[in-house]
């Protein structure tokens, strides 16, 4: 990305705008993170759209709670929760304020600052696989819910996060389909989006109910 207007923060009006229409257009867009030890910037590859209180896989489905009070908020801001009790996952708020959508960031190809990200990913096989997943990109980024409720639109250089213009993902290259592990009402929208062939993108995986264990039989018991 050479030219000056790749380097351009995206505008809050690019956010302000249906969660259908701005997943698929984030794709190719660039994310920048700043820490301490430096900026990192990775280039999104895949993202998911939740749809608010339409969408039974959103965490806004059932109204506004204090966890997910940001995406009831103004577009262009991050919301930032806790799955699994380990990790963190990084979503941007979009639509008109009160409307609750958002779009998961799922993964991203790392453009620069590599060896801060290789720091906190050293697992990771090669550098396709630092960003590759939700979970993987917030660690690799170092995204905690501490950066929840961050405005992403700002023109500051040193800002936390940002999300810059980028080169947009042509049509032909984009392609969408179901929401990786989204079960019940939501399994189907084909709302997930990535760009088709490249190696940063993680693996589909449908919904796979939890299975309980199975309990000894000790006959009643009082209570």
């Amino acid at each position: 990305m050479s030219a000056d207007h790749d380097r351009k923060p995206l505008p809050r009006d690019f956010f302000d705008r249906p969660v259908l229409e701005v997943a698929p257009d984030l794709l190719g867009r660039v994310l920048v993170r700043t820490t301490d030890d430096g900026p990192i910037e990775v280039r999104l590859t895949e993202v998911e759209a939740y749809a608010g209180r339409i969408d039974p896989g959103s965490h806004a489905y059932r109204g506004r709670t204090e966890r997910n009070a940001v995406m009831f908020g103004p577009p262009g801001h991050a919301y930032v929760y806790f799955t699994y009790g380990m990790w963190h996952c990084l979503n941007l708020v979009c639509d008109a304020e009160g409307t609750a959508g958002g779009v998961l960031l799922r993964a991203g190809e790392v453009l620069a600052g590599h060896e801060h990200a290789r720091r906190r990913r050293p697992k990771a096989r090669g550098d396709n696989e630092l960003a590759k997943g939700p979970a993987r990109l917030a660690t690799a980024l170092g995204v905690d819910r501490a950066l929840n409720g961050t405005d992403v639109c700002g023109d500051d250089e040193d800002a936390p996060l940002r999300i810059l213009t980028g080169a947009p993902a042509p049509s032909d290259r984009v392609r969408n389909g179901p929401r990786t592990g989204v079960g019940g009402e939501g399994a189907l929208h084909p709302w997930r989006y990535w760009i088709t062939g490249n190696p940063s993108v993680s693996p589909y995986r449908a919904h796979q109910p939890r299975r309980r264990r199975a309990r000894l039989d000790v006959g009643p018991t009082e209570v």
